[in-house]
């Protein structure tokens, strides 16, 4: 199989074929670490797990955005397979791409649990109820892997550099339509902007290339309509009865745990 690779040396970019022979079975990452293994050490690209849920080894092949390592040479249908860095993304290093402007953006939305009162996050004397149906309103975009292929596909992205992105808005409609979160007007300003959630024009790219089926395009829809019914109903949250907080004591009789011992056993050598 002929392999088409758009490299980049930090000055000057251009393609390098490569002539590989696949087996059956054989990924796009498979054929990346033949590559770099056997036919030039200076190929340069990212991978970790190499199954599907670290989410670093985000290129574009044959024109789509994707995961190397969930990519299956044969489903291509193609005697050429062209790999391209990410759209959208400065390139460091040939498939590299610099993921600060994302991360940045992923931090912008507060990703994580608010509370009005912190301190029921440090040290709260009970769980926090969720039930199965409030569960289903929120779980789905919690599989996010931050691998930016959806900001790849984005056409808005590609437009406008200061608009959040597909995956940072899903993220922030987990955590709004979580029963458990206080944090919808905190996170407002910066959703509720023209390069925030109304700069997207449901394209339904970001839904389509999602390796973990998250529908980032639904989130945002979503978020709208949250953030409308705020702003002309003066009504907060998604639909749902905000958690409770539930106090379980333990079984009567319960034993406790024993003392976690930090001591390493000494090991002994043998003669």
């Amino acid at each position: 199989m002929k392999v088409r690779i758009r490299r980049f040396d930090g000055e000057k970019e251009w393609w390098q074929e490569y002539e590989v022979s696949v087996k059956p079975r054989d990924t796009v990452l498979d054929v990346l670490n033949y590559i770099r293994e056997n036919l030039d050490h200076t190929l340069a690209y990212r991978h970790s797990c190499q199954m599907g849920s670290c989410g670093s080894c985000g290129v574009v092949i044959n024109g789509k955005p994707a995961l190397a390592c969930q990519t299956r040479v044969n489903d291509l249908k193609s005697d050429v397979l062209r790999v391209e860095p990410l759209y959208n993304y400065r390139v460091i290093r040939d498939l590299v791409v610099d993921l600060t402007d994302f991360v940045n953006k992923h931090r912008s939305v507060k990703p994580w649990m608010i509370r009005k009162n912190p301190q029921e996050l440090e040290e709260a004397p009970m769980e926090f109820k969720v039930t199965p149906q409030q569960n289903l309103t929120f779980i789905q975009f919690d599989y996010c892997i931050m691998c930016g292929v959806c900001l790849a596909a984005c056409p808005t992205v590609a437009l406008d550099p200061l608009f959040l992105g597909p995956q940072a808005l899903a993220q922030a409609y987990r955590y709004i339509a979580d029963p458990r979160d206080e944090g919808f007007e905190e996170r407002l300003d910066v959703l509720d902007d023209s390069h925030g959630v109304w700069r997207c024009h449901f394209a339904g790219a970001c839904s389509y290339v999602c390796p973990k089926g998250v529908d980032p395009a639904k989130a945002i829809q979503l978020l709208k309509k949250e953030i409308l019914k705020f702003r002309l109903l003066h009504k907060k949250k998604v639909s749902t009865k905000p958690a409770e907080m539930v106090q379980k004591p333990p079984p009567p009789n319960a034993p406790k745990p024993p003392p976690f011992d930090f001591k390493f056993e000494e090991v002994k050598e043998h003669g």
